[in-house]
C-alpha cells in the first residue's frame, strides 16, 4: 500500500533501536526523510546508515530529547525541516521499574519531565505548523500499562497516563483534527527490546527466579503466544502517520499480541 506520504519529514525519538527504529525504518521504507534523535551517537550513526539506502534523508541528532538543548538541537540541524516536521514519533526511555516506596520526588519529576512534559513540548512546537500546511501526524510511544498497570511500573504509569489525558482534549481541537493534524497513541505490549529484558531481569530478581523463567511465563500469558517485533510496531506506526489514516485521531492503540483481557 502507498502511504501517501513520501517525501515528507519526520522527527522519531529513540530512535537508534527498539520500537522507535521500528518506527524510523517503516517510515524509511515509506519515503519518508527522517531526523533521528538518540542519546547514542555510535548506535544512532549505525541505524541511520541502515535507513539511507531506501534513497531518504536520514539527519541524525545525537541528544537527550527529554531537555531544552536536545530539543533546540533537533529544530537547528543543518538540512533538516526546522520545527516543520510533518510527523513526529515521541518516544523516550522509560523510568526505572520499582517499588514506589523508594522513589522520591525528583524521581516523579524526572518521569514527568521525560514520558509526559517533553511529548507535550514536541506537540507544542510543531502541530500549529502542521495545521496550516493541512497535514499533519503524531504518534506517541506510551505503554500497555496506561490501560493495564504495572506494580513496578508505577512511574511510567503515572506520567503516560497524564500524557494520555492531555492527547485525549488536544486531539479533538477542531484547529487541529479539522486541519488534518491527528494524534494518536501508540500502546506496546511486551515486545523483544531492551527494555522488555531490563524489566523482567528485576522481576527475576525480586522472585527469585532466572531470567529465562521470567520470559517463559510472560510469553505464556500472551494469546499470541509470543513477544512483539519491531518491525511490525513500526508498521502500525507508519500506517497511522499514512494518508489513508487522517480519519483516526485521540486514539490509544494497543498493540499486545491479545494480552489485555478486557472488552474495551
Amino acid at each position: 500500500m502507498d502511504l501517501g506520504i513520501k517525501g515528507k519529514w519526520a522527527l522519531v525519538g529513540g530512535a537508534s533501536k527498539g520500537l522507535g527504529w521500528g518506527c524510523a525504518s517503516a517510515l524509511a521504507q515509506a519515503g519518508v526523510n527522517l531526523v533521528m534523535v538518540s542519546r547514542g551517537a555510535a548506535a544512532l550513526e549505525a541505524s541511520a546508515d541502515g535507513l539511507r539506502q531506501h534513497g531518504v534523508t536520514v539527519l541524525t541528532v545525537a541528544q537527550d530529547i527529554t531537555t531544552p538543548a536536545g530539543r533546540e538541537a533537533i529544530w537547528s540541524v543543518a538540512g533538516g525541516p526546522g520545527k516543520n516536521f510533518d510527523i513526529v514519533v515521541t518516544n523516550a526511555g522509560g523510568p526505572p521499574p520499582g517499588d514506589f516506596r523508594d522513589w522520591d520526588r525528583d524521581a516523579w519529576i524526572k518521569a514527568v519531565d521525560a514520558n509526559m512534559l517533553t511529548p507535550i513540548e514536541l506537540i507544542r512546537a510543531t502541530v500549529d505548523g502542521m495545521a496550516a500546511r493541512g497535514f499533519g501526524r503524531v504518534v506517541n510511544i506510551t505503554s500497555s500499562a496506561v490501560k493495564s498497570p504495572i506494580d513496578i511500573l508505577g512511574l511510567s504509569n503515572g506520567a503516560r497516563s497524564g500524557l494520555t489525558g492531555f492527547v485525549a482534549g488536544t486531539s479533538r481541537s477542531s484547529q487541529l483534527a479539522g486541519r488534518n493534524v491527528t494524534i494518536n497513541n501508540l500502546l506496546p505490549g511486551a515486545f523483544d527490546t531492551d527494555r522488555l529484558r531490563s524489566n523482567q531481569k528485576t522481576i527475576a530478581t525480586k522472585a527469585g527466579k532466572s531470567v529465562e523463567e521470567v520470559s517463559e511465563a510472560r510469553r505464556k500469558t500472551i494469546p499470541a503466544q509470543r513477544f512483539g517485533t519491531s518491525q511490525e510496531f513500526g508498521e502500525t506506526c507508519a500506517f497511522l502517520c499514512s494518508q489513508q489514516a487522517s480519519y483516526i485521531t485521540g486514539q490509544n492503540i494497543l498493540i499486545d499480541g491479545g494480552a489485555y483481557p478486557g472488552a474495551f
